[in-house]
């Protein structure tokens, strides 16, 4: 089955919604850093979230989102240069990013229908 790119932006609100989930208990960047199994999850959700973003915009070129390269960008850095990744990037883009891009993927999935 081949997805369209409303799948993808669908993915990518899923996993948004996870990491908001992963972090619930998690109130500080030193707990997010202490907690192995949480930067794991949330790795991996932001891996996918810059995956389904690549995806949906070769499939629909009219998809634009703020930080759309970084975003894609920091899949391949999680994915193929692991040993940069670094915990206090990543929190802050939990904390100042990750909501607009939710609204953002809210908007064009609403768009959609």
């Amino acid at each position: 089955m081949v997805k369209d790119a409303n799948a993808f932006l669908s993915d990518i609100l899923t996993s948004i919604k996870l990491i908001e989930e992963y972090l619930i208990n998690v109130k500080s960047r030193e707990e997010y850093q202490n907690n192995l199994a949480v930067t794991d999850a949330v790795a991996r959700r932001l891996s996918i979230i810059g995956e389904a973003l690549s995806k949906a915009t070769k499939l629909n070129s009219a998809i634009n989102v703020s930080h759309q390269k970084k975003i894609i960008a920091l899949r391949h850095i999680i994915v193929h240069d692991y040993d940069m990744v670094d915990d206090n990037t990543i929190w802050a883009i939990i904390k100042n990013y990750l909501p607009l891009l939710r609204t953002e993927i809210e908007k064009l999935l609403k768009e959609k229908d």
